[in-house]
């Protein structure tokens, strides 16, 4: 993520970088989240309910505010179980919340709420390549980023761009591992102009 930002800053975007476990970001979206709750625990119902009312936790809103300003959103995480790292499935959760950016006002897909901003994923593996080649043996790296590109991300309105991915990074030597990040700022240095919030589970 360090060297996406840096070519960023490099070609004159404002970019932030967010690094959810140093900031010690919450990741569990419960009935504690708001106030009293009457009955079943409804979590959709109850963050449009506080985006209504304007009582959305002060760090929620201070993260839904940063992804409502930014036109480009980087989701920075090494590949877990195949997903992305439960802190920052908490974070989507949490963040992303029902009458703020989809539902309410909103709707879905092309009319959620961030419609007319890109996000694109930045992803490390353990495995190699290979191995998440279709056919491979872990299976296509597409089908594995499939449910954020279009369940998190384009259902909310974003224009997802091409995923940037870094192949067994543990496992490179010091040259290797110096052309994959060449290869991430090259992939950064042909953006358009962008202010960008980039969340990190690293």
């Amino acid at each position: 993520m360090r060297a996406a930002a840096e070519e960023l800053r490099r070609s004159g975007h404002s970019v932030r970088v967010v690094d959810l476990y140093a900031d010690g970001w919450a990741p569990v979206l419960d009935r504690h989240e708001f106030g009293p709750v009457e009955g079943h625990f409804k979590p959709q119902a109850e963050q449009r309910k506080a985006v209504r009312e304007g009582t959305l936790p002060v760090e929620v809103r201070a993260h839904l505010d940063a992804v409502l300003d930014a036109d480009l959103l980087v989701l920075s995480f090494p590949l877990w179980w195949f997903s992305v790292p439960a802190i920052l499935k908490g974070w989507v959760d949490r963040v992303f919340a029902m009458g703020a950016v989809f539902g309410g006002d909103h709707g879905v897909f092309d009319r959620g709420a961030l419609r007319g901003k890109r996000a694109m994923v930045l992803v490390t593996t353990g495995g190699t390549a290979e191995s998440f080649a279709r056919g491979g043996s872990f299976g296509a790296m597409d089908d594995f980023l499939y449910h954020i590109r279009r369940g998190m991300l384009e259902f909310v309105g974003y224009e997802v761009l091409p995923p940037v991915v870094t192949y067994g990074p543990a496992h490179m030597t010091d040259a290797d591992r110096l052309a994959a990040l060449d290869a991430v700022r090259e992939s950064f240095a042909t953006l358009g102009g962008a202010r960008a919030a980039a969340p990190a589970a690293v």
